[in-house]
């Protein structure tokens, strides 16, 4: 059914069908209506699930660890500095293998104080063991939440995922979304049974001390997961467009880049201002391209290597900056590409901190920066 919603009624629809039996999350803004959709389907019977209320956004995770640890399908949300409140449990969650999902409506970190768009506040947690996937459109918000289920559940990977999308541009914006029906997500998603639970009658313990002579065999195993998921999540966005018949999720997205010179990589909504950008530059005789980074942990590091073969000159644009040092798209894009023994000439774009508009003339901007003599770097859009 197609209906004209918002990105966070389209994840909260998406959570639904998805039958978790614990939802906790606490009200941060521009993540709300996330958690004001699922509480008033709960309370009007139209999900059958506990929403449990708690007094911070670290006592949400921390529920849904538990619930997760007793074999409940879970579900949180957060943003900006209740996810850095989270931060701690999130490791946890990860550590122990729990398959939560929860969704990051991004938004700028403190200080100053802002509520606007950019993607700094999942890029800080980005090692703690989540997968994280980004979304461009709010159709795309919905169909990552159905996708995000079946691969942390997935026996062979058990690793929580994080589905980020950009705060306002996609929570608050509206689009004709396509809602699919119960039948077709249970078709696709089937019920959650855990291979391992707490459970009186067979007694285990989840996250234990683990000394020097273990630490680093587990985290070598919870590293080793992550980089499985790359091979399930092709597979199972395969599954999801012959079920639903769109593509959506996967690695990366290329977009014109079978005989680009130049491209820009980005992940987020503003890939969406990046294709009208290079359509234009076409049209002027630019070989301008896009590769959309769906999945940025585990970091696709063959996919991107692959889709960038034979372009000479590539911009990184970053939504978050790692303070002292670059984007951190941008390391891990140059890191691939060195990796990967390319030529390319990588450089690195700081754009859109704390909701700063980044138009069609930005990205030109960027693309007329990197096809320079001196390529000039760095951040985009300062006043001044």
């Amino acid at each position: 059914m197609k209906d004209f919603i918002e990105g966070s009624d389209a994840v909260a629809r998406a959570v639904a069908l998805c039958r978790p039996g614990v939802i906790s999350a606490y009200p941060i803004t521009p993540q709300t209506h996330i958690v004001e959709f699922l509480a008033s389907m709960v309370a009007d019977g139209k999900l059958k699930s506990q929403f449990i209320n708690v007094e911070s956004e670290h006592s949400a995770a921390s529920l849904v660890l538990g619930a997760s640890a007793a074999g409940e399908r879970v579900f949180s949300a957060s943003s900006s500095q209740g996810l850095i409140l989270m931060s701690e449990v999130l490791f946890n969650i990860a550590g122990m293998r729990m398959p939560v999902v929860l969704a990051c409506v991004n938004r700028a970190l403190s200080a100053p104080i802002n509520i606007w768009n950019d993607q700094q506040d999942s890029m800080a947690v980005r090692d703690s063991g989540w997968i994280q996937l980004y979304a461009e459109t709010g159709q795309e918000c919905g169909d990552l939440i159905f996708q995000a289920y079946r691969l942390a559940e997935s026996p062979e990977v058990r690793v929580p995922v994080m589905v980020c999308l950009d705060g306002y541009l996609l929570s608050h914006g509206l689009e004709v979304v396509d809602v699919p029906e119960a039948a077709e997500v249970d078709k696709f998603l089937p019920p959650y049974r855990p291979t391992e639970k707490l459970d009186p009658a067979v007694p285990m313990t989840f996250g234990p001390l683990a000394g020097p002579d273990y630490y680093l065999e587990i985290r070598h195993d919870l590293h080793a997961a992550m980089r499985g998921a790359l091979k399930l999540i092709p597979s199972i966005a395969a599954d999801f467009s012959r079920q639903f018949g769109r593509n959506s999720g996967g690695l990366v997205e290329a977009y014109r880049l079978e005989d680009a010179e130049l491209a820009i990589v980005a992940a987020g909504s503003v890939c969406g201002t990046i294709k009208e950008a290079i359509d234009a530059l076409r049209q002027e005789g630019v070989k301008a391209g896009l590769l959309r980074l769906v999945t940025y942990r585990p970091f696709p590091e063959e996919a991107v290597s692959a889709a960038l073969a034979g372009v000479g000159r590539v911009a990184v644009l970053d939504k978050a900056i790692s303070l002292g040092a670059t984007g951190p798209i941008y390391a891990d894009l140059a890191t691939a590409l060195v990796r990967g023994k390319h030529q390319a000439r990588v450089n690195g774009y700081i754009a859109g901190l704390g909701g700063r508009d980044i138009t069609i003339e930005t990205i030109r901007e960027i693309f007329t920066r990197l096809s320079g003599e001196e390529v000039s770097a760095g951040f985009v859009g300062l006043k001044g």
